[in-house]
């Protein structure tokens, strides 16, 4: 119900945007397809590659780093894959559900989510040239083991 609310409301801002200009609501249609296209081609790459290395890692790998009865080190491994991957949330959701179908642990799941979107390992240089060095080594440091903390508590809940 919520979703048909939600593009009744477009259309009508989309109806309002053509009374207004038409013109302007054409070059803005224009952008929005080619904006539309490129996103919709970096989806379909990130998930090839999700489904490429679903293909390559045997399920019993990911179980025994990912799911071991050593909590811990699953927690870690997950939290270091999350660290240096650089995938979209909204992929990373469903990877994750594969993951746990192979034997990944939730709690090495969280930590893998978690990290995935608080530390920037792959984005690092892009940070210290914004916020410098101490504050982005301070910033990945602290978020690292709060996302580590956060696994830890979502396996204590759960």
């Amino acid at each position: 119900m919520t979703t048909i609310i939600l593009i009744a409301i477009a259309a009508g801002f989309f109806l309002w945007s053509l009374i207004k200009s038409r013109k302007k609501t054409k070059e803005s249609l224009k952008i929005a397809k080619g904006l539309f296209i490129s996103t919709a081609i970096q989806i379909v790459g990130v998930l090839a590659l999700v489904s490429l290395f679903l293909a390559i890692i045997p399920p019993e790998l990911i179980r025994r780093v990912m799911g071991g009865t050593n909590e811990a080190v699953s927690v870690l491994w997950g939290s270091l894959i999350g660290t240096v991957t650089i995938i979209p949330a909204f992929i990373a959701f469903p990877l994750s559900k594969q993951l746990m179908e192979a034997g990944a642990t939730l709690t090495a799941i969280a930590a893998f989510l978690t990290t995935l979107t608080m530390v920037g390992f792959a984005t690092f240089p892009i940070e210290k040239e914004y916020f410098g060095t101490k504050f982005t080594v301070y910033r990945n440091l602290f978020s690292f083991f709060a996302a580590i903390s956060v696994a830890l508590l979502i396996g204590v809940i759960l």
